[in-house]
């Protein structure tokens, strides 16, 4: 068997190299990632560049740290107070998008974790704010909407230049106590009972109120035509009544003498 040349072995061991160093230097940035180079050699982060999406080749003595910089979101349950002082337990889930440019500083100022060390407080701060204005009540039933902006509002502000954008708060569930949940869904059902109640007195006002109406206007309709019925329209009204039964054709009318109006006494009709 013809042994390996030795003038092969260098050859050997600098492919081997090239291969180490290439595989240290190619860096794949995926979909909605960004980049931050770590300069082993230099100042650390890179705070003037982001790298996108796609393959770079970087220095082998340096590094790519990479982190999602589209919008994501991260749930929790956070326990706040009340105005009066009553626990609650506040579910809530919170979007939120790095600053891509700024990813960079981020990571520099906050450090790669920077959920927990950045967002975490502020949103629990912002909670702790907001949720402490109202009652359990309030809490519980018509204030959902107004607590989520507002929220959002102090978080806002919190994270003002710290290169973390919060795009929306949504307030899950709020949990009460039992005995306070109880308490306030009789409370509600009470008042609801109490509207239907009101409305169908309305109701019945409105519809006693329009037959009063009704009467007084047909008893001024009586009152009127009264007034103009003389003893002559009415002698006139009867004849004319009179000759439209003589007329009628299955009618037999007998006519003797006259009443006491002087209009025709009628006896018989078939």
């Amino acid at each position: 068997m013809e042994k390996f040349p030795k003038i092969a072995f260098p050859f050997i061991i600098i492919g081997v190299v090239l291969v180490i160093l290439l595989s240290k230097s190619a860096v794949t940035i995926g979909p909605g990632e960004g980049g931050v180079m770590f300069e082993r050699l230099g100042d650390g982060i890179d705070v003037e560049r982001t790298y996108g999406e796609g393959f770079h080749i970087i220095m082998p003595w340096n590094s790519m740290i990479v982190r999602r910089v589209r919008q994501q979101s991260i749930s929790d349950e956070m326990n706040v107070l009340s105005v009066n002082g009553l626990e609650v337990k506040v579910n809530g889930t919170i979007w939120y998008e790095p600053e891509f440019a700024n990813l960079g500083k981020l990571i520099k100022t906050k450090g790669q974790d920077y959920e927990r060390e950045l967002l975490d407080p502020a949103i629990n701060a912002a909670a702790r704010s907001v949720v402490g204005r109202y009652t359990p009540e309030q809490l519980y039933s018509s204030k959902r909407d107004v607590i989520e902006q507002e929220i959002l509002d102090e978080v806002t502000k919190l994270l003002e230049g710290q290169f973390l954008t919060v795009k929306r708060v949504l307030v899950e569930d709020v949990k009460l106590p039992a005995t306070i949940k109880d308490a306030i869904e009789r409370k509600l059902k009470q008042e609801q009972e109490s509207l239907e109640y009101e409305f169908r007195l309305v109701t019945a006002d409105k519809e006693a109120q329009k037959q009063i109406i009704e009467a007084e206007g047909k008893a001024e309709s009586n009152r009127i035509l009264s007034a103009s019925l003389t003893d002559k329209i009415l002698q006139d009204k009867g004849i004319d009544a009179t000759i439209k039964l003589a007329e009628s054709p299955n009618s037999k009318v007998i006519v003797i003498g006259s009443g006491d109006s002087g209009l025709p006494i009628i006896l018989g009709d078939q």
